[in-house]
């Protein structure tokens, strides 16, 4: 059994921490057994090495999450490059078409698809175990594993099984398939014993390139490749799991939680102040999360979330914090933040006047990491070594450089930073010289 493990997202659910180019998995936010912060990615890897399944996991990302995948999992982390965010119908596809065609995956392999962010029991991961066994003694198109809900919700999609659950029984065929109804059609659906869908599907290779002929889409992964920013985007769930005909699925029993909310988040976290901030005895069921030196106070003021970050301050009552999303359709900013396998960076300043910009960055550079960078031809950077030494290298020439020294590098250079004795930081300020062309 392979298995895929969706590692998408747009990062603005739990904005103002979470960006395009950091999104939610990728917060070291959740407390392991040890104490150590990780992110949901860090934790799901780990149980998939716990479970002996993460030999046979392809991380399906976006191209700008490469680095950060590296820097948190390792270099030796198999990804597949989704080259834009389509959905999960061509993502998954995609992955199906690499698998078959650069690993020679034959078309009797039972294929397991993931999400990357579920907060679960070691248990969850076992019972992945089965989807191979449970394929291999059924005519079913698709498995599927639900769990029953504790609430009607409105964000989830619903399994309805043709009989009534049992424990016994090792899978139980599905009826139907509901895709995030509304909180009066979800009390119907729990009525009649349906179950939350925990976003995992289990399908036979030969199943999904059906699929894919069905779609007419192209047949091989090169070509789906090319084709993919003009495939629509749909979600799996609605492509193919409403129109299967075959389907069966199993029961998880153990804590099954999305943490797509800060609502959600901030009951997993641990802790309710997390960073720097001062939160009053009164403020009931209040969180702070900051990730910056400044200090957040909260006084009085009960079941909100105030969160800090260099994208931004959010502020909400806990209810309403899944309307996140929808508010910020539309909104587009400068990257403050971002991870990288060199090391990270972020923002002090950004000042654009008649078409000219100048960014000033803080940027740390791990020890053993080549940063590379290069002037356009139309500005100059300015380097400070914050905390040093390191090495400067540019068009053949090589600098040993110490703390406070300043490095200036004209228009029109390749150039890059290194040290083989600590972490560097720098503060990096790009100034452009002339109109930029719109």
């Amino acid at each position: 059994m392979k298995i895929v493990l969706l590692s998408g997202g747009s990062g603005k659910r739990l904005w103002p921490l979470s960006s395009d180019a950091r999104s939610k998995q990728f917060l070291k936010i959740l407390k392991n057994e040890e104490g150590q912060y990780e992110s949901m990615l860090q934790r799901v890897w780990r149980q998939l090495h716990g479970a002996g399944l993460s030999s046979d996991v392809h991380i399906v990302a976006s191209a700008s999450h490469i680095e950060i995948i590296k820097q948190q999992l390792g270099d030796d982390i198999a990804v597949i490059v989704e080259p834009e965010r389509r959905d999960t119908f061509p993502a998954i596809a995609l992955s199906c078409l690499y698998l078959r065609d650069k690993l020679s995956v034959p078309d009797d392999e039972v294929i397991c698809v993931l999400p990357v962010d579920p907060f679960v029991e070691e248990s969850y991961f076992r019972k992945i175990t089965e989807f191979e066994h449970i394929l291999n003694i059924t005519s079913a198109d698709l498995a599927l594993m639900g769990t029953t809900p504790t609430y009607p919700s409105a964000k989830y999609g619903y399994i309805i099984p043709a009989v009534l659950p049992n424990t016994e029984n090792e899978y139980m065929p599905v009826s139907a398939f509901f895709e995030k109804p509304t909180e009066q059609e979800a009390e119907k659906l729990i009525a009649v014993n349906a179950l939350w869908n925990c976003g995992v599907f289990a399908f036979r290779l030969s199943y999904i390139r059906q699929v894919i002929d069905q779609h007419n889409l192209p047949a091989s992964y090169r070509e789906l490749q090319q084709a993919y920013n003009s495939l629509k985007k749909v979600s799996f769930d609605i492509s193919v799991v409403e129109k299967a005909i075959s389907i069966v699925a199993i029961t998880y029993k153990g804590y099954w939680k999305d943490l797509g909310t800060w609502n959600t988040f901030t009951e997993e976290i641990g802790e309710r102040v997390f960073g720097n901030g001062v939160l009053s005895e009164d403020s009931v069921n209040t969180h702070i999360v900051n990730e910056l030196n400044i200090p957040v106070f909260v006084l009085n003021v009960s079941n909100v979330v105030v969160a800090a970050g260099h994208e931004g301050i959010l502020v909400t009552d806990k209810p309403t914090s899944p309307r996140l999303k929808e508010l910020m359709k539309g909104f587009e900013q400068l990257t403050m933040y971002e991870e990288r396998q060199w090391g990270s960076y972020r923002v002090l300043d950004y000042f654009d006047k008649d078409g000219r910009r100048t960014i000033t960055k803080r940027i740390n550079i791990f020890m053993n990491s080549l940063w590379r960078n290069e002037t356009r031809v139309d500005e100059i950077h300015t380097i400070t070594i914050v905390d040093g030494p390191c090495i400067f290298a540019s068009q053949g020439r090589r600098l040993e450089c110490m703390r406070g020294e300043v490095i200036s590098v004209v228009p029109g250079q390749f150039y890059s930073l290194y040290s083989t004795q600590q972490e560097i930081e720098i503060i990096h300020v790009q100034i452009e010289t002339a109109n930029r062309i719109q």
